[in-house]
């Protein structure tokens, strides 16, 4: 055994031993496995392939296909320079008090100007507002035409037999007029609704419902020599030249009032009066007003409210009627003393 230690640490005859040559060299010594552990328990073998000198240019060319290099100047890669640019609006506020939200003096309503969505849903409420609700028509219809509406026409609704349909687009058509009269009181059960429609649109609507009293509104001498005054002071409607006779057409204006609901107390008779056909409430679209729309709505209702007859006007009351409703049934009545009565608020069930 001491010979063999002797033999592993006497120096080898050659300057520059491998490591490699040791471990695979085959001396007598070498059947020992200690002293073959010894020797290549510290070897570390590197291995190096060696690259090819020709490049295959195919799988380069297909490298640069698939992915383009960077341009200069730019981190991210070619642009597709077809593609349509998107330029983007922006604002700048000086000071404008409707920087933020823009208030339309038309229809009412608030919307942030620069906002797509914003200001295609005012335009959609504006259309609808000015010129009323779209209605394409029904299949079965309680129709009223007269040559005097000008291939328009007034559709009648039940609320109590009617199609849902009916239901669905008369509620639309509620919820345009709320905008101006009020929520929550126009529509029960029992009402019949009026729609006129015009260019297919609905662009009036008169909601009637049976009553049974009402009461005379006690008015102004001085409102009453007004209306006199104004109904007796009233233009020639008619221009004759030789015998061809020419037939203005007159536009009736109500008295100034700032088309809110009258605030103020009205002033009526104790003493209750007999009548059939209650107006809960009437509108009209912007666009159309002054032009005979109500009071064709109103002759409809009074023609077919009751199937026995045709009402008389004084069978006819409005339900707190505001500024404008008020002056738009005095040139309708021929008189400031209107029978009202208080319209009481039900669920449409």
């Amino acid at each position: 055994m001491q010979a063999k230690i002797n033999s592993f640490f006497k120096p080898s005859s050659s300057p520059s031993p491998s490591p490699i040559a040791d471990v695979s060299a085959t001396t007598p010594e070498a059947d020992d496995g200690l002293a073959v552990w010894e020797k290549s328990r510290n070897v570390i073998v590197n291995t190096y392939e060696r690259r090819s000198a020709t490049v295959n240019r195919s799988e380069v060319l297909k490298g640069c296909i698939g992915n383009p290099p960077l341009r200069k100047g730019s981190s991210f890669g070619s642009k597709n320079l077809s593609k349509k640019r998107s330029y983007t609006q922006f604002h700048l506020e000086l000071g404008q008090s409707d920087f933020l939200l823009r208030h339309c003096s038309e229809c009412g309503a608030t919307y942030a100007p620069g906002d797509e969505l914003d200001e295609k849903s005012h335009q959609s409420f504006h259309k609808d507002y000015m010129y009323g609700i779209p209605f394409k028509g029904w299949q079965n219809e309680r129709v009223f035409a007269s040559p005097s509406f000008n291939k328009n026409r007034i559709v009648m609704v039940l609320l109590e037999t009617d199609s849902p349909a009916h239901r669905n687009k008369v509620q639309e058509v509620v919820k345009m007029m709320e905008v101006e009269l009020g929520e929550g009181w126009i529509l029960h059960k029992r009402c019949k609704v009026y729609l006129y429609v015009s260019s297919q649109r609905i662009s009036g609507c008169l909601v009637a419902e049976p009553i049974k009293e009402a009461f005379k509104i006690k008015s102004p001498l001085e409102d009453e020599k007004r209306l006199k005054k104004e109904s007796s002071s009233l233009p020639s409607t008619s221009i004759q030249f030789g015998n061809i006779v020419l037939q203005r057409q007159v536009s009736k204006r109500c008295r100034e009032s700032n088309g809110k609901l009258d605030n103020g107390a009205i002033v009526c008779e104790e003493e209750a009066k007999p009548a059939v056909c209650g107006i809960r409430a009437i509108w009209v679209s912007p666009s159309n007003r002054r032009n005979g729309l109500a009071t064709r709505l109103l002759d409809t209702a009074r023609e077919s409210f009751s199937s026995e007859c045709v009402l008389e006007k004084s069978q006819l009351a409005f339900s707190e009627p505001s500024c404008l409703g008020r002056a738009f049934g005095s040139n309708y009545f021929g008189t400031c003393s209107l029978l009202v009565y208080k319209a009481q608020v039900e669920r449409l069930d």
